[in-house]
């Protein structure tokens, strides 16, 4: 038999493993309780950019164009809306019911780079796609340097803004 040092903290730290472990998984998969799900949906949302715009795509399946509503303020864009239960005659008798249905709100906040002005939005099959223009001010850019003197070539300076800021890279031509 080995000897085991006592640690007063292994049963708090166990406790606390386990409520993290309880609120990182799905809770209706954790309680095993079919009906806990509804009222608590959110759609999926993937949020990329490129060199002149940021895109939000939301997965919003079975849902219409009335369905949910998509605003920007103060650089926070918000999508909310309500995706309900359509029943489709009442003498039907549902044994299991997995989707979640229910109203739902997702805010972002948007970088200060990001204009508001001139953002589209389409919605095709189920998906909406959000695009949202970068400034002219935080896109990148190329300035051509001239010295004096016969023999001397020019130099590229190419900036990039990132975060708000602009960096310079130097590079011969």
């Amino acid at each position: 038999m080995s000897i085991v040092r006592y640690d007063p903290f292994r049963d708090l730290r166990t406790l606390q493993e386990e409520v993290n472990r309880l609120f990182s998984t799905n809770l209706t998969r954790s309680f095993g309780d079919e009906g806990i799900g509804r009222g608590a949906w959110n759609p999926s949302v993937d949020i990329y950019e490129n060199k002149d715009q940021i895109v939000l795509e939301a997965e919003l399946p079975g849902m219409k164009q009335e369905d949910f509503d998509l605003t920007v303020e103060n650089n926070v864009i918000t999508l909310r809306g309500e995706r309900r239960f359509e029943k489709a005659d009442v003498a039907d008798n549902y044994h299991r019911v997995e989707r979640s249905y229910g109203s739902f709100t997702r805010s972002f906040t948007l970088p200060q780079t990001v204009s508001s002005e001139g953002a589209t939005a389409e919605y095709r099959n189920g998906v909406l796609r959000v695009t949202l223009p970068k400034r002219e001010e935080a896109k990148s850019r190329r300035i051509e340097v001239s010295t004096e003197g016969t023999n001397a070539t020019p130099k590229t300076i190419e900036t990039k803004a990132e975060g708000g800021k602009s960096t310079a890279v130097a590079g011969g031509r």
